[in-house]
């Protein structure tokens, strides 16, 4: 008897961890191997990036488009869950103007998880010499004990990539 409510305490208590799901198709590495130092280091957040297959962008959590960058190339989310997260598709893609990108959302825009964001072309960007790697953060992730990623493997649009537990 002491077990159901214990069951029942946990099913009621409010959900603390944070999912976020892979904003891209592709192969998923380690923070490391990004070749800039803001994000290899940690300085913006934490989590994992994605060498895309596909040149478009997914919303990875419920949430709002708390910032899109002129130039589309990168996004920032609020997850429903309180999570914050920034999806920067590219090295120094900043650089081309939003050339390449298509936005799909606005500031302000609620999302559900899958809903896209933005088209990019992924040939036309490494042809102007950028390096499409894509870092996905959470960038507040003082607010979580643990963030843990999915690396070292092949990633599809909505499969569970970075898990932030309080």
């Amino acid at each position: 008897m002491a077990a159901d409510i214990a069951v029942n305490e946990e099913k009621t208590s409010p959900q603390t961890d944070a999912v976020v799901l892979a904003p891209i198709k592709g192969k998923a590495v380690s923070l490391s191997q990004v070749n800039d130092i803001t994000f290899s280091e940690e300085i913006m957040g934490k989590g994992a990036a994605i060498i895309p297959s596909e040149g478009r962008a997914v919303s990875p959590v419920d949430g709002v488009v708390s910032a899109i960058f002129e130039t589309n190339h990168a996004i920032g989310l609020t997850a429903d869950n309180g999570a914050e997260i920034l999806i920067h598709i590219g090295l120094d893609t900043v650089r081309l103007g939003g050339k390449y990108f298509t936005a799909h959302v606005k500031n302000g825009d609620k999302v559900k998880a899958g809903d896209l964001l933005v088209d990019f072309d992924i040939k036309a960007i490494q042809e102007e010499g950028y390096d499409t790697i894509t870092p996905v953060l959470v960038t507040n992730p003082d607010n979580y004990s643990n963030i843990l990623t999915l690396i070292d493997r092949d990633v599809n649009e909505k499969e569970e990539f970075i898990k932030a537990t309080k």
